[in-house]
């Protein structure tokens, strides 16, 4: 049989990040929602998004000493089966206690999955089309948003909050079963590895230049995330869009960053990474700061900054994981993603956690505070314009 070509494993793996991604970003949408149904706060609420990030950045760390040691086709398989099994508990939840246990679940094998991911786009693509291969496993995101996100919401909305999680129960297993069938042994990392195991892991630790990229990405989701998980809540309470009218803002922001994250991918190749990522931080630092501190404004001004916010705020990470993916060689790209996956979410689950210890809501559905979420989501991103300049491509 012929082996499957890049681009279809490509496509594939982008097919897992998809279901992965969108259960982790139905959670922010369904807010409103879940905090109506069950009286919770946006403590409460931000809880239940920051588990899944902070469950899987403990995984990252204490997967990342042996993921090199093995097959990434068996790592992603087994990981991608907990997932599942775990997005199939969350539609089974019925209290805030067991939802809680659930996210917890899908953080830890989505975590390993989205990890393996990364390492096997490492593995199967050369350097110079990574930023390329980047941007199409990036547009899961996209997709997640602009597909994913308005039709859970649909799903919610016309049924239950149970909806979405059943309908990626059943995406996931799709998924794995296609994995299972066409994903072929992914071992180059295994060549000549002549240092295994403690060894290799504790020298890597040891890599400034690893160290660097490290502390860039956790700083970049740092700023990111401050905001995101409060952003339904934000735009509705405090800018005035109708609750009917959220899945816009997915939608039109998935689109037009599905459109632009290959573009911005094959850019970043052509030009410079770094020179693409710099600019992609500045232009998303005044969306972000048009979103945080405006008042109400008419729906059509919230959809263009929702749709800036995604092509340039989630846009900027195509460049900059193409440049951590080359911060180290391919016999350490596994324990590295791994440990990048762990600070990722380590840091998302902290900044979620801060954004409900400082945002407060009243009892009209204001949101206050919500202003320093932007500003701390600037001067993050500030921050990694230098650290992005200290990280060294060694391949």
């Amino acid at each position: 049989m012929k082996p499957p070509s890049e681009r279809f494993l490509l496509l594939l793996l982008a097919a897992v990040q998809f279901t992965h991604i969108m259960d982790f970003m139905i959670m922010m949408p369904l807010g409103q929602q879940l905090m109506r149904e069950w009286d919770v706060g946006p403590g409460q609420f931000s809880r239940l998004v920051s588990v899944y990030t902070l469950v899987a950045g403990i995984a990252g760390l204490l997967m990342a000493p042996f993921v090199d040691r093995h097959d990434r086709r068996t790592m992603v398989l087994v990981a991608y089966a907990g997932f599942a099994g775990g997005t199939l508990a969350c539609a089974l939840s019925h209290s805030p206690g067991a939802l809680l246990l659930a996210r917890g679940v899908c953080g830890l094998f989505g975590g390993i999955a989205g990890t393996a991911v990364m390492s096997i786009v490492g593995n199967i693509v050369p350097a110079a089309r990574r930023g390329a291969a980047m941007g199409t496993i990036m547009t899961a995101f996209s997709a997640a948003a602009a597909l994913g996100v308005p039709f859970g919401l649909y799903l919610a909305q016309r049924f239950t909050w149970e909806s979405p999680f059943f309908l990626l129960a059943g995406l996931a297993l799709a998924n794995w079963i296609l994995l299972w069938r066409f994903l072929p042994p992914v071992r180059g990392h295994l060549d000549g590895d002549a240092t295994p195991g403690f060894g290799r892991f504790l020298a890597l630790l040891r890599n400034r230049n690893a160290g660097w990229g490290l502390l860039f990405m956790a700083t970049l989701v740092f700023g990111h995330f401050s905001l995101i998980p409060l952003l339904a809540p934000h735009l509705v309470g405090n800018l005035g869009l109708p609750e009917k009218h959220l899945s816009l803002v997915y939608l039109v922001g998935g689109v037009l960053s599905a459109i632009t994250g290959p573009r911005i991918g094959r850019l970043a190749d052509a030009v410079g990474k770094v020179r693409v990522f710099s600019f992609l931080v500045c232009v998303a630092c005044a969306v972000t700061l048009a979103i945080a501190l405006s008042p109400p404004l008419p729906m059509g001004v919230i959809l263009a900054l929702g749709g800036g916010y995604f092509v340039f705020g989630s846009g900027r990470f195509v460049p900059g994981q193409a440049i951590l993916s080359l911060a180290v060689n391919r016999h350490d790209r596994g324990a590295y993603m791994s440990l990048s996956g762990c600070v990722r979410d380590l840091a998302g689950g902290l900044s979620s956690m801060l954004g409900g210890l400082i945002v407060a809501k009243t009892a009209d559905g204001h949101l206050q505070h919500f202003d320093r979420l932007g500003w701390i989501a600037v001067a993050s991103a500030i921050l990694t314009l230098w650290m992005v300049r200290r990280i060294q491509p060694v391949e």
